[in-house]
C-alpha cells in the first residue's frame, strides 16, 4: 500500500469513526493482527484523539482478559477471533469488525465494520465533512501492555509527544526514516514503520509467536521489498538460525543487502548475535536495551560487546557481571540505586561505575504513567522524572550499562546478595548447554544457588528427557565453571527439556517459575515438569 492510499483510508477511517460516536479521549481497543488493517486503525485513533489499546496475542487469553477488564475501553475494533473472545469472555467495548460486517459479525456484536466505516468516511468527505481539530501533544494517545514476565501485564499510557519522542529516539540511534525499509519480525515493532516515515514489512510467520519465522520467510519479505534493516526477537533470531540450511542462493543474495540488524525483547548472547553473519553479511548487528516503559533506553552492536568482553579481561571497572547492554541512547539516562544488605534498592542514585542496584532511567520517550495503577506508578517514579526499572545491574568506568537480572530474581544467600546473569553465562559456555537459569532456593538469607539447564539434544543424549538431576559429570563442570567465574559455589544442577519462558518474546526465562519448582523438586519425591 502506498502512503497516499493509506492517508486516504486513515482519513476516511477517522470520518467515519467520528461519525459513529468515537469522541476523542475515549479508549478503543485495537485486537487486529499486524498488517494494513491494524496500521489504519491506530493511525485513524491518533488523529482523532481517541486513546489506542494495544494487547496483543502475546499476554495470552488470561493477560488480555485482565488487561482489556484494566484499561475499560469503550470501543473494540477486532478481527473474528478477537469478536468471539470478546463474546465470550465478556471484554468491554462496543464492538466493530474487520472488513465488511457480516451476519455472523452482528451475531457476536459488531455494530459495524472497518470497509463500511471507510466507505460512510469517504461519503462524509464527499459532502465536505472534515475532522475534529488534532489533539494536543500532552494527551493520551495510546495504551501498551508489559510482557507479563514477570507478574500481570501492566498498563502503560502514552502521550502523543512520548510516543513522537520514542518515534525520535529510534530514527536517531538506527538512521531510519522516510526512504528505509525494514522487515519487522517482533509485534511490537509492527506500526514503527509507519511512524518513522519507513515501508514496514511483515514475513510470513505468526507475529505473536516469534520462533515461527524461518530463513526463509525473512529471505522472502526481504527480497519483496529491498529492505535494508531487520527488526527481530532473540527467539525468531534462533529459528532463523536454525532453519538456515534452507536458504537459496537467491535468498542469500537477498539478505546480503540488509545493512541494519536488531534483535530486540530480551537478551542475546554475542554468540548468537555474532551468527547472523553467516547469513546477512553486511549488516551491522545491534542489540537495543529497553522496556515498554522507555524503549530504547541503551544500544551496543557486535563490535561494542567485543569491546566490552576486552574491557572485561583487562579488569576495567565495572566491566563483567552481567550482560552488556551498551551506553544510552540520545537523550536517554541512567543511573544505579545501591542494594542494601537484604538486597532492596535503598540507597542514593549513583553513576559510580561497579556498584550494583537497581536501574533508574529517565528519558523524553518515558511513559506517562502506568494505567490505574496508582501504587505501582507511585513506587516506580518516586525520584521525580525517572523510572525504577525493577531491572538489576552496574555501570562501568566507560558508561556502559550492564543487566545482572531482575529485583525479583535477586539470591540472597548467606554470604550476601548474588544475582543471575553471571552464573548463567558461566553455565552457557559449556558445550551442550542451549539455557540456562540461576535460582535461589531456600529461606531469603540462607538461599543457595541452583542452576538449571537445558541442553542441546544433538550434543546431550538425555536432553528432551523427563527433569531430572543433571549427571554428575554435568554438575561437575556446572560447578567448576561458575566456581571459575563468579566464586560461588552451585548447590545443585537441575535438567529440563525446556525452560519456561514468557509467552510474548519466547525468550524471557520465568526464573520465578523456576525456583518454585526447584525448591519442590529437591525437596524429594518425584520431579516433574516446571
Amino acid at each position: 500500500m502506498t502512503w497516499q492510499e493509506l492517508a486516504t483510508r486513515v482519513r476516511h477511517l477517522a470520518l467515519g469513526l467520528a461519525d459513529l460516536g468515537v469522541r476523542p479521549g475515549q479508549r478503543v481497543s485495537l485486537l487486529i493482527t499486524p498488517g494494513v488493517d491494524l496500521t489504519t486503525a491506530l493511525f485513524a485513533c491518533l488523529r482523532l484523539g481517541a486513546v489506542a489499546v494495544l494487547a496483543d496475542q502475546g499476554l495470552g487469553l488470561r493477560g488480555m482478559s485482565r488487561a482489556l477488564r484494566g484499561a475499560g475501553p469503550q470501543w473494540l475494533i477486532g478481527v473474528d477471533r478477537a469478536l468471539t473472545g470478546a463474546r465470550l469472555l465478556g471484554w468491554p467495548g462496543r464492538r466493530v469488525a474487520t472488513g465488511h460486517t457480516t451476519p455472523r459479525h452482528r451475531a457476536l456484536g459488531a455494530r459495524t465494520g472497518l470497509a463500511d466505516l471507510i466507505a460512510r468516511g469517504a461519503g462524509i468527505e464527499q459532502h465536505g465533512g472534515t475532522l475534529p481539530a488534532e489533539p494536543d501533544p500532552e494527551d493520551d494517545a495510546a495504551i501498551l501492555f508489559t510482557s507479563g514476565s514477570t507478574g500481570p501485564a501492566k498498563g502503560v499510557t502514552y502521550t502523543h509527544r512520548r510516543l513522537a519522542a520514542m518515534r525520535d529516539a529510534l530514527a536517531t540511534t538506527y538512521d531510519l526514516g522516510p526512504g528505509s525499509a525494514f522487515v519487522v519480525g517482533f509485534a511490537p515493532f509492527a506500526l514503527i514503520g509507519t511512524a518513522l516515515g519507513s515501508a514496514a514489512i511483515t514475513p510470513d510467520m505468526d507475529v505473536v509467536a516469534p520462533a515461527t519465522l524461518t530463513a526463509a520467510a525473512l529471505a522472502d519479505a526481504v527480497a519483496a521489498s529491498d529492505a535494508t534493516a531487520v527488526f527481530t526477537s532473540p527467539a525468531a533470531l534462533t529459528n532463523v538460525l536454525r532453519t538456515a540450511a534452507d536458504l537459496t542462493e537467491t535468498h542469500r543474495s537477498a539478505l546480503a543487502g540488509v545493512e541494519l540488524f536488531l534483535s530486540a525483547g530480551a537478551p542475546i548472547a554475542p554468540e548468537l548475535l555474532a551468527q547472523v553473519g553467516r547469513i546477512m553479511p553486511n549488516a551491522s548487528a545491534h542489540t537495543p536495551y529497553g522496556m515498554t516503559e522507555v524503549l530504547p533506553l541503551t544500544d551496543i552492536d557486535l563490535t561494542g560487546l567485543h569491546a566490552a568482553a576486552e574491557d572485561e579481561a583487562a579488569g576495567v571497572t565495572g566491566a563483567g557481571g552481567g550482560s552488556c547492554v551498551g551506553h544510552p541512547v540520545p537523550g536517554a539516562l541512567a543511573r544505579i540505586i545501591p542494594l542494601d544488605d537484604d538486597g532492596a534498592a535503598t540507597g542514593d542514585a549513583t553513576t559510580a561505575p561497579g556498584i550494583t542496584g537497581e536501574v533508574l532511567v529517565t528519558a523524553a520517550h518515558l511513559k506517562r504513567t502506568y494505567d490505574q495503577l496508582w501504587a505501582t506508578q507511585a513506587a516506580g517514579a518516586d525520584h521525580a522524572g525517572w523510572h525504577r526499572t525493577g531491572d538489576v545491574g552496574h555501570l562501568d568506568a566507560r558508561g556502559r550499562l550492564w543487566i545482572e537480572g531482575r529485583l525479583a530474581h535477586i539470591i540472597r544467600t548467606a554470604g550476601g546478595v548474588v544475582t543471575p546473569v553471571a552464573i548463567e553465562h558461566a553455565a552457557q559456555q559449556i558445550r551442550g548447554v542451549q539455557r540456562a537459569a540461576a535460582v535461589g532456593v531456600g529461606p531469603a538469607g540462607t538461599q543457595h544457588v541452583v542452576v538449571v539447564l537445558e541442553t542441546d539434544p544433538q550434543i546431550d543424549r538425555h536432553a528432551g528427557a523427563a527433569p531430572a538431576l543433571a549427571t554428575p559429570g554435568l554438575t561437575r563442570v556446572v560447578r567448576q565453571a561458575v566456581r571459575a567465574r563468579c566464586g560461588l559455589t552451585v548447590a545443585a544442577v537441575l535438567r529440563v527439556p525446556e525452560l519456561p519462558t514468557d509467552v510474548r518474546h519466547n525468550a524471557k526465562v520465568d526464573r520465578a517459575r523456576l525456583a518454585q519448582w526447584a525448591e519442590r523438586a529437591l525437596a524429594g519425591g518425584r520431579i516433574q515438569a516446571p
